[in-house]
């Protein structure tokens, strides 16, 4: 008799941690209608509540909430780490029941978004499904593959949707509005192709994971002269050959090209292999993405509230709700988009060099992380032991200063790890401004040696990540966007949107932490004004010129291109009132070479209008920046040389202006 187990996090639903520990599920687009569509099938669960007593209760209640119904077999919920097959084969041997023998494992289905975890349900003899649409193709015994879906001129994103949720597809990232990467069955493909669209089918999806990765290598000569199709073909084949190498002999079965993708290659990668930890030469940062599964992906949600931005501030966006003025708001605040003398000056006493220089020098090891105590922090890399310190500390900071905070739980290979989220609501606001940076780090591009001298590779679980500039800075920036807010709020002022400040985890390894937040926030169908993304903004090189970079360039069609534009103008409006001798350099469209390289883009994915802001990285020549020259090494230091904690306010400082003025203050 079949059974069918189901992960929770990221398969199911997405979880929301309270900091209380309390915990919501929201069920994933299409999950409640598969779960009914097997209502006859016994069904169960494999998931990791994660550590701490109760945690196992909290999950079985919130499953019970969020799932009323669906499952109701006790003996078939098994909670625990799944780190080994060890949980998989308990699972079937526990579908035993009074009057029903045991179930064979290869009766048995684990449906769960974690390829590793996959892995370890096969090694126990389940049957796997990438996502709970393939349910029914797992039960059969139906493989499911990674497909290139190519749109005709006449068919745009919206109808494919509407083909790919009759069926057995699921998108994983939009390249442009003529190419989609996704997974589909053989009945899927067959649908597709019947509604007009071409199908490139390009192999088995079973414990693998998709990835981007961007070739930052110069074309040579003669690959410039060649057309663009010829010369992405052969980009990616040059860059799958230069990983494939790196990692023959790390990863069996070996790498599959899923052939070229926007500025590289995308890339099937099986469990176990560490592809976040390839870097081809001359590699800038957000080289690899990792691309997750979602019905969702095609219908941009924020495309809406991105079409009301990009037609100017002075208009509302579709779907808004009027909010009545508050006594003595500055007009400007409701005008052109650029903050009053009033919100510059209070941003200005709020955000200062020694109040950023505070935060950096708590997470990244220079000073105690929480006052009255000893610890100093290593590494804030998604493996090391001091990454859910911080995410405690930097929780309970928002906490202290009167904001509603939730922790966002994702899992990143076998790791439980956490967004940090605090939020001032505001009572019949239309939409949320989002002021945000990563919290994780990594030491990757640096020398390290072992007992005997000789050289050996980074290890993230004990090799020191201080991260200072990256993206320790940002994380700062944030937190003194928040304390801001906090006395604009005591002094009596108060938006008429909700304003939410938000830190990543493991941007590092791809993207993974906004991924996970911006595809929950689809799903919760939230209200996003705009994202304001800060990454790495205290390196200047002694002696240059300031510059600040203000990236806004989308792959993703659509409104959200404009909207992002005008996001970034607003900055760059108000750089000049902060700091007049900064220079500005505002990157769009398609020559962004920022795209997708930072949180900001899995907002584009969504329809979002976002920029990324950070120092001077990319020069427009291609040589490198005038920024920080410790990019991922044990060296990036709030003593480095050209660690500025008074550049960073100044690109804070006109940040948050910007961020609390389209916020309505």
């Amino acid at each position: 008799m079949p059974v069918l187990f189901f992960d929770i996090g990221a398969t199911l639903a997405d979880a929301r941690e309270e900091v209380d520990g309390s915990l919501t599920l929201v069920p994933r687009p299409r999950v409640l209608a598969v779960l009914d569509a097997f209502g006859d099938v016994r069904k169960g669960v494999i998931s990791n509540p994660g550590p701490g007593e109760g945690a196992a209760e909290r999950a079985a209640s919130a499953l019970r909430e969020a799932f009323p119904g669906r499952f109701t077999d006790d003996a078939l919920i098994h909670w625990g780490p799944k780190n080994s097959r060890e949980i998989f084969d308990e699972a079937v041997a526990g579908t035993a029941g009074e009057g029903i023998p045991a179930s064979a494992a290869g009766e048995c289905v684990f449906v769960g978004e974690d390829h590793q975890e996959r892995a370890f349900a096969g090694q126990a003899g389940l049957r796997t499904a990438a996502h709970p649409v393939f349910t029914g193709a797992a039960l059969e015994n139906r493989p499911v593959l990674w497909a290139r879906i190519e749109l005709p001129e006449d068919r745009g994103l919206p109808a494919l949707e509407t083909v790919a949720n009759r069926t057995e597809v699921v998108p994983v990232h939009i390249a442009s509005a003529r190419l989609v990467l996704a997974m589909a069955s053989m009945r899927g493909a067959a649908a597709l192709e019947q509604a007009g669209f071409t199908v490139d089918l390009r192999g088995p999806v079973e414990d693998t994971a998709a990835f981007l990765i961007r070739d930052d290598r110069p074309l040579t000569p003669a690959q410039g002269f060649e057309d663009v199709p010829e010369r992405a073909t052969t980009r990616a084949t040059s860059a799958f050959g230069v990983v494939a190498d790196e990692l023959a002999g790390l990863t069996a079965p070996p790498l599959l090209p899923l052939g070229p993708a926007p500025g590289g290659v995308y890339v099937a990668v099986p469990a176990g292999a560490p592809i976040e930890d390839v870097h081809l030469p001359g590699a800038k940062p957000g080289h690899t993405e990792r691309l997750l599964p979602d019905p969702a992906l095609l219908s941009r949600p924020g495309e809406a509230w991105a079409q009301g931005l990009a037609a100017g501030p002075t208009e509302r966006m579709e779907g808004a709700t009027e909010v009545p003025a508050e006594p003595g708001r500055p007009a400007s605040a409701a005008g052109d988009g650029r903050p009053s003398p009033e919100t510059i000056a209070a941003v200005r006493a709020a955000v200062t060099p020694q109040a950023l220089r505070g935060h950096v020098a708590r997470i990244s090891g220079v000073e105690p992380l929480r006052d009255g105590e000893a610890l100093l922090v290593r590494s804030r890399d998604a493996s090391a032991a001091d990454n859910p310190r911080v995410v405690e500390a930097l929780a309970d900071r928002f906490q202290n200063l009167g904001l509603d905070v939730r922790l966002h739980r994702f899992r990143w290979r076998g790791r439980p790890l956490f967004n940090v989220e605090a939020e001032h609501r505001v009572a019949g606001a239309d939409s949320t401004v989002l002021i945000t940076a990563h919290l994780d780090s990594t030491a990757s591009n640096g020398a390290f040696v072992d007992e005997n001298g000789d050289p050996r590779p980074y290890d993230p679980t004990v090799d020191p990540a201080p991260g200072a500039d990256d993206d320790g800075s940002g994380t700062a920036a944030v937190m003194a966007a928040a304390e801001c807010l906090h006395h604009l709020l005591a002094e009596g002022r108060t938006p008429t949107r909700n304003v939410r400040f938000v830190l990543f985890n493991a941007e590092e390894q791809g993207l993974v932490g906004s991924k996970f937040y911006a595809r929950a926030a689809a799903a919760a169908d939230d209200r996003i004004a705009g994202v304001f993304q800060m990454d790495m903004i205290a390196g200047r090189q002694q002696g240059s010129t300031p510059t600040v970079e203000i990236h806004a360039g989308s792959s993703v069609p659509g409104p959200v291109v404009d909207a992002s534009d005008r996001l970034g103008a607003l900055v760059a409006d108000t750089v000049p009132a902060v700091d007049p001798a900064v220079t500005v350099q505002q990157l769009m469209g398609p020559s962004d070479p920022a795209i997708g390289r930072s949180d900001h883009a899995s907002f584009h994915e969504r329809g979002w209008a976002a920029i990324a802001v950070s120092e001077d990285i990319f020069a427009p020549d291609g040589g490198p920046g005038t920024g920080t020259r410790q990019y991922h090494t044990p060296g990036d230091t709030l003593i480095d040389r050209d660690h500025s904690p008074e550049f960073a306010a100044t690109v804070a400082r006109s940040v948050t202006a910007t961020a609390l003025t389209l916020a309505g203050l």
